[in-house]
């Protein structure tokens, strides 16, 4: 019988394929920002900068379907305006910078519970969840924000300068801890970043949003020219249909 050529996977090496993307942009517009076409595969982290203004917060919000936009959002293969804006952003989850709280008491955010374990990932105490939210500095809720986004266990998240009012210590147990999830539960990460050495650490992809369009960074962004994408694909997507 004739022989087939062994798999690839995404660096061109023999192994399991790489999967599927979780998530793909198409035409996606929204104010000054766009069209914007981005697939982000299972397990993956693309880091988005740019400078103040150019509209990263926009296209977190459009892909959470929280402001207006055309063009389409897809999460393996069911499109966003095929649902409900609350069920969608219960599986594409945004964390801004600066979340949003309801109640007075943390613990009333996490009906779920948190463990012990999970807070002191983050550098919090155990009676965290009985903290006022009104004390708690905004290093400490932009964490509880997070942890809280964590235990709805989305499929993809979009994180708009999830470390941007922490410390170093902090924003390596941060890091640490969506590093872990992304691996565990093989997360789809669209990550806004300032900072290029961390976007180096924590992305497989980055590209940066100029003129409302991505720009392919990398190592060209050492010195080189970087280069326009019209459709940011994975490593090794090929021609495959989006």
């Amino acid at each position: 019988p004739a022989s087939h050529p062994p798999r690839l996977n995404s660096r061109g090496l023999h192994g399991k394929m790489r999967p599927m993307p979780a998530l793909v942009l198409h035409q996606l517009r929204t104010r000054h920002v766009g069209p914007i076409d981005l697939d982000i595969a299972a397990g993956e982290c693309v880091c988005i900068r740019g400078a103040s203004g150019s509209g990263k917060s926009l296209l977190l919000r459009a892909i959470a379907d929280l402001d207006p936009h055309a063009g389409a959002a897809v999460l393996d293969g069911r499109a966003c305006a095929s649902m409900p804006g609350p069920a969608w952003r219960r599986q594409v989850a945004l964390v801004m910078a600066e979340g949003q709280w309801w109640a007075d008491s943390v613990g009333e955010h996490f009906p779920g519970g948190c463990t012990p374990a999970s807070l002191d990932r983050l550098g919090l105490p155990a009676d965290a969840l009985g903290w006022q939210v009104a004390r708690c500095s905004t290093g400490e809720r932009q964490r509880l924000a997070l942890l809280r986004t964590l235990m709805q266990q989305p499929a993809v998240l979009l994180l708009d300068e999830p470390t941007g009012n922490l410390d170093e210590d902090s924003t390596a147990r941060v890091e640490s801890l969506l590093g872990d999830y992304r691996r565990e539960h093989a997360a789809a990460l669209l990550w806004v970043s300032h900072d290029p050495r961390q976007a180096a650490r924590v992305a497989q992809r980055r590209f940066v949003l100029e003129d409302g369009r991505l720009v392919e960074a990398g190592e060209a962004e050492e010195g080189g020219e970087s280069a326009s994408v019209g459709h940011a694909r994975p490593p090794g997507a090929g021609d495959a249909a989006w």
